[in-house]
């Protein structure tokens, strides 16, 4: 589409309509034809910020600002070499039912997988192919390429407050990877018993499982873990836990109880494992720094790009105690004498040259927008429902009406094809009945168009049922 055909859509520059500067009203000009009008169909390429802005006799500023902010709601996309392009609404509003095995279900943190930035990633692995040594396409270190611990252990520093250095960092295959390695040397110290917060991920408890460990709950309430629930901390050999935005439940863990735990870990001896779980995104203010930057001596921190990036990349960290690296990285080097340096190449370029925290900043923008959409749907269409937690993160908590039943809004919901999980699937003691009235949902938006919002949340609704009529007894607990 020509400059001159996109102002004969939306008019002259001066005469749009609405509210605010001429970007708020170009953009909601925009997203009326888009959505409303449907004068702009899915894969119209828009002219580029030049050309807008020349045509209109404003600064491409304003533009971009526009393009931006329809981008983060879900009404464009952009790729890199390829222009903006009308995002297609209606493949995201009804996804297509499915039925996927239980373990492969409800996996509410995906990120938004097309806007990952493919034409940097291409630039990046390209640099790293092209300026790679001969010697790097050996076993090389067990602990990852050196280049790529260096840039890493510089932006946990800077970014994460994390007491990092290349040395003591070991790049692996994503947190679960990471996790897997921790769990086996666990088990070979001979303290296989490991505390983890309840509700946590089923995923997380079925792997340490199948590692041989012993798994206990600890309630989660206000302030993260409860503290002074830890049963016999003296038999304990770790304690996993999603300190800066716990799973599901959506709040960081507080001040005072970080500090308890690190003085009961120190007491007995037991090892932190800080799954760093989605602490890039923080929307109300900075997120909380990690856990490990407080107490590095007791903390292994496990990280990955799986949130921020892809988790088809298989790129995490994990960056152990003093006392615990030389077995993880001995450990380390039978399972996997060679790692993919391509891949961790590329990914120091993407640090070094800052295009990574720029992908971070525009994906923070993207999320933010697409996590408001929800709670004002939701505050619209059920206002019935309780959202829980703090603005952070790629999932949503959401308690349901005590006369409601997850499990029937959950079968509702993923009858119409949206990874949903339940509060109550997540829960570790004791298991709640399927039956049970009340219950929530852990809703992952950063995959779902403004569209697809939209209708999950009247699905949910419908599925939850009105309210009961006034005076009517409550509903069996």
């Amino acid at each position: 589409m020509a400059a001159s055909g996109l102002r004969a859509l939306t008019g002259e520059a001066a005469a749009l309509p609405g509210p605010g500067g001429l970007g708020v009203r170009l953009a909601a000009r925009l997203r009326e034809l888009i959505r409303d009008a449907g004068a702009l169909r899915p894969g119209t390429v828009l002219p580029p910020t030049r050309a807008v802005a020349a045509e209109f006799g404003v600064s491409r500023g304003v533009v971009v600002a526009a393009y931006e902010q329809l981008t983060a709601e879900g009404f464009l996309a952009g790729r890199q070499g390829s222009g903006t392009r009308v995002a297609d609404l209606g493949a995201g509003a009804r996804p297509a039912p499915k039925a996927p095995p239980p373990e492969e279900a409800a996996r509410p943190g995906v990120p938004d997988l097309g806007g990952f930035p493919r034409g940097r990633w291409l630039a990046a692995y390209r640099q790293a192919l092209t300026a790679m040594a001969d010697g790097d396409l050996g076993y090389g270190d067990p602990r990852g390429h050196a280049r790529l611990r260096t840039e890493l252990a510089a932006h946990l520093r800077a970014f994460r407050g994390a007491d990092a250095s290349p040395d003591a960092l070991l790049v692996v295959g994503g947190a679960a990877d990471g996790l897997t390695l921790l769990a086996d040397t666990l088990a070979a110290r001979g303290r296989p018993r490991i505390a983890v917060e309840d509700p946590s991920s089923p995923r997380a408890h079925a792997l340490l499982r199948r590692r041989g460990l012993e798994v206990t709950g600890v309630p989660v309430d206000g302030e993260g873990l409860d503290v002074e629930a830890l049963r016999e901390p003296g038999r304990l050999g770790a304690v996993l836990l999603t300190p800066a935005h716990q799973y599901p439940a959506g709040i960081p863990l507080s001040a005072g109880r970080r500090h308890a735990l690190v003085r009961l870990a120190r007491e007995h001896g037991f090892l932190l494992i800080e799954d760093d779980y989605n602490g890039a995104f923080r929307y109300d203010r900075e997120p909380p720094g990690c856990l490990q930057g407080l107490a590095p001596d007791v903390t292994a921190l496990l990280g990955s790009v799986s949130k921020t990036l892809a988790p088809a990349l298989r790129l995490g960290w994990l960056l152990a105690p003093p006392a615990w690296a030389p077995r993880l990285v001995h450990d380390r080097a039978l399972t996997h004498p060679t790692g993919h340096t391509l891949d961790h190449l590329a990914f120091a370029h993407l640090l070094h040259t800052g295009d990574y925290t720029a992908h971070l900043r525009r994906t923070r923008r993207r999320y933010h927008s697409r996590r408001l959409h929800l709670t004002t749907e939701l505050a619209a269409a059920a206002p019935h429902f309780t959202l829980l937690g703090t603005p952070g993160g790629l999932h949503l908590p959401v308690a349901l009406p005590p006369w409601s039943r997850e499990a029937e809004v959950l079968a509702a919901v993923r009858a119409e094809g949206y990874d949903v999980q339940g509060l109550g699937e997540c829960a570790l003691t004791p298991p709640p009945p399927p039956d049970r009235p009340g219950g929530g949902l852990v809703i992952g938006f950063a995959a779902l168009t403004p569209a697809a919002i939209t209708h999950l949340v009247g699905v949910a609704r419908e599925a939850g049922g009105p309210p009961p009529p006034p005076g009517a007894p409550p509903p069996p607990r």
